[in-house]
Order: structure tokens, then C-alpha cells, then sequence
């Protein structure tokens, strides 16, 4: 049986090791031991603030349920 494919790319929810901006939102400012949303980018991981990654969840959540609305109403 083939293995079904994913539409998402590698993400992780880690904490920092050290401080840093969030990659979002320049004014949201990490520090060691916040949780962050961790996000696969070609070699390297784009990180963010647990506020932005809602927000980006909230909003890729909504376009996925987008997309299957639209192929069960062509099938």
C-alpha cells in the first residue's frame, strides 16, 4: 500500500535555548525556556512566539478546512 503523503512540512513545539526575536514579529522577543512553535525552512528552522503561532495555526487551519470543503463539493 503506498504511504499517503503529508501537505505539512516538518514543525516541532520546543523551547529556546537562548534569547531571540520571533520570526513573525520583531517586537516579540523570546527568551530561554519560552515554548515556541518550531518550523522546518529548507536547511534551517524558523521559530516563533507562542502569540504568532496561534495565529498561524488559527489561520492554516482555517485554509485546510477551506480546501477539503472544495474537493468534497467537486467529488
Amino acid at each position: 500500500m503506498a504511504r499517503i503523503k503529508s501537505l505539512l512540512i516538518r514543525v516541532e513545539i520546543d523551547e529556546a535555548q537562548k534569547a531571540h526575536n520571533c520570526q513573525a514579529n520583531a517586537a516579540h522577543r523570546l527568551v530561554k525556556g519560552d515554548r515556541r512553535l518550531k518550523v522546518r525552512s529548507g536547511r534551517s528552522w524558523d521559530h516563533y512566539c507562542v502569540s504568532c503561532a496561534a495565529v498561524i495555526l488559527e489561520r492554516d487551519i482555517a485554509e485546510l478546512q477551506e480546501l477539503r470543503r472544495r474537493v468534497q463539493t467537486q467529488a
